[in-house]
Parts: C-alpha cells; sequence; structure tokens
C-alpha cells in the first residue's frame, strides 16, 4: 500500500511537472519561429530615453504593453498618444457613440495608468474616420507629438496591413514611416528608431484561423501581407500585468479575445510561456544626411 501511495505521489508530481512542459513547447513550435531573434530590450541604452507609441484606438497599446512596462523599469519614459476616443466600435447598439467615447477615454485612462506611460495625450479625431483625415494630416498630428515631446524612439502599426487590415491601424502607420523617413537627421528631429508592430508568420497563420478579423481583413496576397519581424521581445514576466490592460478596456472584451485567444480558458503559467512575445520590425530608413548617429543600440 504504501509502495502505491508513493508511486500515485511520484505520477503525480510527473503529472504536474511534465504535461506543462510539453503543452508549452507544442504551443511555442505552433506560434513562434526560432529564426526569429529574441531581444531582452527594444534597445539598449546608457541613458533614459523616450518612447512615443502613436496610435488610432483605445486598446490598439495592448499589442506593446508588455514590452513598455520593460522599457519603463529600464528607467525609459513612455507617451501614449491616441488619435481616436474609439467611439465606432461595434458594441451591439449598447451605446451610443457619444456614450461609447466616453467609456472608452476613461478605459484608455485606466490602461495608461497600468502600463506606467509618463503621459496620455488622447485626441479627438473620427474613429474609422482615418481615410477621410488623409495621410498629410495624420502626419502633421505625428509631426505635433514629436515636437512637442521629443521622442527618441517612435512605435507604430505598420504601413501595409496596419496588423489585420483595418484602415486606421495603416494609415496611421503610414503616416509615421513617412514623417520619419522625411525627417530622419534633421536638427529638429528627434526620433532616431521607429518599431512597427507585426506578427510571425506563424502567429499569422494561427489568427487567420482563429480571428474573425483577421479572416475578414487581412490581405489575401502573400506579398502585401505584414512585414516579417527583426525580433521579439519576451513578455512573460509581465503577462499578469499585460492582461490588466487588456481588462481595462471592459467594452472591447469581446473583440479583445481575437487578440489573445482562450486566454481565459487555459492556466495562466501555461498561456504566459505560450503567448510570451511582441514581435516588431524595424523600419530602416535611408543613411541621413550630415553623418548622423545613433545615440543607442
Amino acid at each position: 500500500m504504501k509502495k502505491f501511495i508513493i508511486s500515485s505521489v511520484i505520477i503525480g508530481i510527473i503529472t504536474a511537472v511534465v504535461v506543462p512542459l510539453i503543452l508549452i513547447q507544442v504551443g511555442k513550435s505552433l506560434l513562434h519561429d526560432t529564426s526569429i531573434p529574441q531581444h531582452e530590450l527594444l534597445f539598449r541604452s546608457d541613458g533614459q530615453k523616450t518612447i512615443l507609441a502613436f496610435f488610432p484606438h483605445p486598446d490598439d497599446e495592448v499589442t506593446v504593453s508588455g514590452t513598455l512596462m520593460k522599457m519603463i523599469e529600464e528607467g525609459h519614459r513612455v507617451i501614449l498618444v491616441c488619435l481616436t476616443r474609439g467611439e465606432a466600435a461595434d458594441t451591439g447598439g449598447k451605446y451610443t457613440e457619444e456614450e461609447l467615447a466616453e467609456i472608452r477615454s476613461k478605459e484608455m485612462q485606466l490602461a495608461a495608468e497600468r502600463i506606467g506611460a509618463d503621459h496620455l495625450e488622447l485626441l479627438d479625431y473620427p474613429d474609422s474616420g482615418m481615410g477621410e483625415l488623409g495621410v498629410d494630416s495624420i502626419k502633421a498630428i505625428a509631426e505635433k507629438m514629436i515636437k512637442q515631446f521629443e521622442p527618441d524612439v517612435l512605435i507604430s502599426y505598420d504601413s501595409k496591413v496596419g496588423l489585420y487590415g483595418h484602415l486606421d491601424h495603416r494609415l496611421t502607420g503610414l503616416a509615421v514611416e513617412k514623417v520619419f523617413a522625411e525627417n530622419l537627421g534633421k536638427p529638429d528631429f528627434s526620433p532616431q528608431r521607429l518599431f512597427q508592430v507585426t506578427l510571425s508568420p506563424k502567429q499569422i497563420q494561427m489568427a487567420l484561423k482563429l480571428s474573425e478579423g483577421f479572416q475578414k481583413y487581412y490581405p489575401k496576397e502573400p506579398d502585401h501581407g505584414l512585414p516579417l519581424p527583426s525580433f521579439s521581445i519576451s513578455t512573460t514576466p509581465y503577462f499578469g500585468r499585460v492582461l490588466d490592460v487588456i481588462y481595462s478596456h471592459e467594452s472591447q472584451k469581446e473583440t479583445l479575445k481575437d487578440l489573445l485567444p482562450y486566454h481565459d480558458k487555459i492556466p495562466s503559467f501555461i498561456y504566459s510561456r505560450i503567448f510570451d512575445r511582441e514581435y516588431f520590425s524595424e523600419v530602416k530608413a535611408k543613411k541621413p544626411p550630415g553623418g548622423f548617429r545613433m545615440a543607442f543600440r
């Protein structure tokens, strides 16, 4: 009987330890490509730098929140710019646009606090209206924010897809990319690096199976898809806080299930080690004039 109890305990321990590890490794193999470099930090620097994350909607910051938290802990300053108050989101008629704008503004403020951002600039341009606003106008807004906050680093969406095909996302990413390319190296232009949110090829394939947004909007032509990642950032230690940022956007909880599918059904220990990376593509602008050199790497 004693041997049976000991054997049962050993089997239980092995099951409790080995099975989760197997699940983690299988999950990682389905989502991540080992050929993509993993970086500890977005960049390395001897001194404090200012990071400006420029997005169109409340909740877009979720895509980089783990990385931002990590950089804040490294002593860097984070500014969040949100172009709209998210009033056009689909809530099934539960709220008017005015009510939703007020709700999502408060949610965005809570998310910024949970990230630890130094400042949130919440603007009031029309949600789903970036097409009418136009790239030149978005560029002007970006230039104004850059002049005001003097960031060293910019983060936004990519200019080809906008993560999954949303026009507001794509045009915002395009505008920031153009501002960066046209001004890098000029004496009155502070940013030295631009990083764009992207996904690994395996994540894209998974998203196309699980996410209604990707299925509906993501480009069908392979050449028109997201830029390949330059690297990923590990965010496992920040997983609980990332969830807090997601939960800040209570009005969007159904939509955000696409971002981290089944996070409420899989144990956190396992989930945080599978969905453990945020991917970035660094925009490499042409060599700027005047022998300009980056002060950090």
